[in-house]
């Protein structure tokens, strides 16, 4: 039986790269998102018994159920949880409306949160399943003019390294990506210094090559924590070996218009 991975946010970028790698391996592929005719476009490129499509709002735990359970009836398995739908809004945290705020930690963590909850009974049912959160490098050091997806993304962080641990005794991983500015409609009119800094190098294919790595990387050896590109790499291992004093300089020169 071909292994089966459910992604979240897949109408577009990340998750429908993703999508689509995946599907070119062989595997069974759910795609879920808000936008159903995005989704459809992707899955009719695929034959009807490779990819599921489906409609998803990743704030609701009861939409969360009713996707999971056609999804496992229809494959059977569920070996790769992508949490992957997410939202952004930049610029200086004052000017951004609270409700607005509100709406990044309700789709980017409680989102996570919901499908974690909501899929570990069909984890435990799959033989060395995991989970794949969509952090962010803005989660290895707080960025200005993102402060509410910086601090999502945080949350994103740290919720995989818990669960990671706790649910170890299912083994079960839990793992999360963490890129840098990717080449999606989210960075789109981005107001943000450390994006006209670092600019927009890596690409959805880039990230989906990632998230393929970490789920067919073996147990022993996967990694929790992956950034994806140099940049970002450099930027994880500064933030594990040097002073907080620079990790906050560095940061502090990133934001300089």
């Amino acid at each position: 039986m071909s292994k089966a991975i459910f992604i979240t946010g897949a109408g577009a970028g990340i998750g429908a790269a993703t999508a689509q790698l995946f599907l070119n391996k062989g595997w069974r592929v759910g795609l879920y998102d808000l936008d159903v005719s995005a989704m459809q476009a992707v899955a009719a490129q695929y034959p009807q018994d490779q990819v599921l499509t489906g409609w998803l709002d990743v704030t609701q735990p009861e939409a969360w159920q009713e996707a999971l359970a056609g999804f496992f009836a229809w494959a059977g398995r569920l070996d790769v949880l992508l949490n992957n739908a997410g939202i952004l809004f930049s610029g200086p945290f004052e000017q951004t409306p609270l409700a607005q705020h509100a709406k990044t930690l309700n789709v980017n963590v409680q989102g996570v949160m919901n499908g974690c909850h909501n899929a570990l009974p069909y984890l435990k049912q799959t033989k060395e399943a995991c989970v794949i959160n969509l952090s962010s490098a803005s989660a290895i050091y707080g960025q200005a003019d993102l402060a509410s997806y910086s601090s999502s993304k945080f949350a994103v962080r740290g919720l995989t390294e818990a669960l990671n641990i706790e649910w170890h005794k299912y083994g079960i991983r839990v793992m999360d990506i963490m890129p840098l500015f990717v080449q999606t409609g989210m960075v789109t009119d981005m107001n943000a210094s450390s994006i006209k800094r670092m600019g927009v190098n890596l690409t959805a294919s880039d990230v989906a090559n990632t998230v393929y790595k970490a789920a067919t990387a073996s147990p022993a050896l996967a990694l929790v924590h992956w950034p994806v590109g140099l940049p970002a790499k450099l930027m994880f291992t500064l933030s594990r070996l040097s002073p907080q004093l620079l990790n906050e300089k560095v940061n502090q020169w990133l934001t300089r218009g």
